[in-house]
């Protein structure tokens, strides 16, 4: 079987989706990119697919420009966002798409997550972005590979670094997440769910529009992060 680890990698991340209640139905998808080959290789979830259902061989193989290479069934119809996120940004290695409630929530508000504690801080270095709508033009020209699109473009305009901004909300619409690995990936999505969820009733709880003082967010993200980092085990 083509790239059989890493669709086992794959289908665990994609059904680590449903057993964290990261998306209701078939709502979300998770792929994985194999860059070691002759032309990377894109490993996706197959659209509308049940994930308890699911096995590594229903999964779809596809190169960077979306073309399948292996795969009997119709690939996520997200597919033109995740290859346009691993060429724009080649330093990942797996992405989620989700539709968690309180990420989603505040994609659908237009409003990024501000940093109003440490639990965001070991992981988000700042607030959680937010892009911008997509146009009408951008809609009907190609609708999913614009909504990579605007998620680059919006990276780019803020100097943002996806390795310490592992996600994203897509306004409207609802979060994209990654990390250096398919599971790495979810973990991501789960973690911007609950600092998500947190931020939600922080707010409510009337906390300061500052957030949280810019040199303790810091301690805590290059305590986890940084080149002297104490956090884990060597």
């Amino acid at each position: 079987m083509l790239l059989e680890a890493l669709r086992k990698q794959v289908l665990e991340a994609n059904q680590e989706i449903a057993r964290r209640g990261l998306a209701p139905h078939t709502f979300g998808n998770a792929s994985g990119i194999d860059r070691l080959g002759q032309e990377p290789l894109v490993v996706i979830k197959p659209s509308g697919v049940d994930y308890a259902k699911m096995t590594p061989g229903d999964l779809v193989v596809t190169d960077l420009d979306g073309k399948i290479v292996d795969g009997r069934l119709r690939p996520s119809s997200d597919l033109d966002t995740h290859t346009l996120l691993y060429r724009e940004f080649p330093q990942i290695g797996g992405i989620v798409h989700t539709h968690s409630e309180f990420a989603t929530s505040w994609a659908q508000a237009c409003r990024p997550i501000p940093c109003l504690g440490t639990t965001h801080a070991d992981y988000f270095h700042g607030p959680v972005p937010v892009t911008e709508p997509l146009s009408a033009e951008e809609v009907e020209e190609a609708y999913v590979r614009n909504t990579g699109a605007i998620i680059v473009r919006r990276f780019r305009a803020g100097g943002l670094d996806p390795v310490a901004v592992p996600g994203v909300l897509v306004a409207g619409h609802a979060p994209f997440a990654w990390g250096k690995t398919p599971a790495e990936a979810v973990e991501h999505a789960d973690v911007l769910e609950y600092i998500a969820r947190l931020a939600y009733r922080s707010t409510l709880l009337g906390a300061p529009d500052a957030g949280l003082p810019l040199h303790v967010g810091e301690h805590h993200y290059q305590r986890k992060h940084g080149s002297k980092a104490t956090y884990g085990q060597r």
